[in-house]
């Protein structure tokens, strides 16, 4: 029996939601182009979960929904002030959150079809607050409870510093926001369905897929990036520290990816962010900087940059804290967790792969007394 490291190549499951042919990336059929530069992340909430892009009064519907269901019971905020916020990371805040926010919810364990779909919209809402409330909460501030006149977007930035956002810092965050939506059976979404096809629970699935972002080879890369161009400091000091990480081997961050060949087409889109965002920043060595790194890891290792590379000086430039950036891009791609959740849910099976073993032949079993 072969096996394939990572599983690597191998299709696990047929799906309808989003696919990568030829370095393109599509959701139900849409471009990521076309939704980057048409969309709101509501409407790609919608298609994801509907396979159909909503009219008006559907999208609309949608809104008023996902605004009624955000804020938290005070139960949670009450937990997320017991955390020793001096030393835990937001994504195990955002983990734990999660799984406790189900045992506020009468619906957990009702699985049809019609109950999944109001807890997915309850669930999309709230992780966008928790998010926000633990950021406010382990700085000492009160948590701001989010307006219904605002988009989704709009809210988590209002929610996060208490004030309204200006429209390029909206439009940076819905565009981000739609990016990093789903990205067919990543580790994350891999990891909910697998847990759902046990006819686990939406906050169970949802739970693990958190667990599965936060490391730092899927979620984490992020944050590792922005703590990269940190160390770095300044523009002239760039390709000598790129330089210095290839003879000592070490991984650089944001760097290639193993769906995409010729480079992730999300990619340009934050780039372009990241130059406005930090221009008017004044901040714009932190662009100067990841152009230049981009530039020379691809001359010499042949890897573009993906998603995650500009999306950490986007994010800086918005003044986030960097321990959050995995929590935003969680805040993003609980879309794509729950359209694969309620998926798997559709056309159930368990999954249960098989192991190739490698470990010793048959072996005699030799009494304690005698080893």
């Amino acid at each position: 029996m072969a096996s394939a490291k990572g599983l690597e190549g191998i299709v696990a499951t047929q799906s309808s939601i989003s696919s990568i042919i030829d370095d393109q990336l599509t959701y139900v059929g849409y471009t990521i182009d076309e939704l980057a530069e048409n969309s709101s992340f509501e409407e790609v909430i919608y298609l994801l979960w509907n396979l159909k892009l909503p009219t008006q009064s559907e999208l609309d519907e949608l809104k008023t929904d996902l605004a009624a269901n955000m804020e938290l019971p005070e139960a949670i905020i009450e937990h997320l002030r017991s955390y020793d916020l001096s030393t835990v990371h937001p994504m195990a805040a955002l983990r734990s959150a999660v799984s406790i926010l189900g045992l506020y919810d009468e619906e957990a364990d009702v699985m049809d079809e019609v109950a999944n779909k109001r807890k997915a919209v309850r669930l999309q809402a709230k992780i966008a607050t928790i998010v926000a409330a633990f950021a406010r909460i382990r700085k000492g501030q009160e948590p701001v409870k989010p307006k219904r006149n605002l988009g989704f977007a709009a809210n988590f930035l209002y929610m996060l510093n208490d004030e309204e956002p200006k429209d390029i810092e909206e439009e940076a965050i819905n565009k981000a926001l739609i990016l990093h939506a789903d990205h067919e059976l990543n580790a994350s979404t891999f990891t909910a369905r697998v847990c759902v096809a046990t006819l686990s629970d939406i906050y169970s699935g949802v739970t693990a897929a958190i667990g599965a972002l936060k490391g730092p080879l899927h979620g984490g890369a992020n944050e590792r990036v922005m703590a990269m161009l940190t160390e770095i400091g300044d523009e002239e000091n760039a390709i000598p520290y790129i330089k210095e990480k290839f003879a000592n081997k070490e991984k650089i961050m944001g760097m290639g990816h193993r769906v995409y060949k010729n480079g992730d087409p999300r990619a340009k889109y934050l780039r372009d962010m990241s130059k406005e965002l930090t221009k008017i920043t004044g901040q714009s060595k932190w662009y100067n900087m990841s152009v230049k790194i981009e530039a020379f890891i691809k001359e010499e290792k042949g890897l573009p940059a993906n998603v995650d590379f500009y999306s950490a000086s986007v994010y800086h430039s918005l003044g986030i804290d960097h321990d959050l950036f995995t929590p935003i891009f969680a805040t993003s791609r609980v879309s794509g967790w729950l359209a694969h959740i309620l998926e798997q849910y559709d056309n159930n099976r368990l999954i249960r792969p098989r192991a190739e073993y490698v470990g010793p032949k048959t072996r005699e079993y030799t009494a304690i007394e005698n080893r």
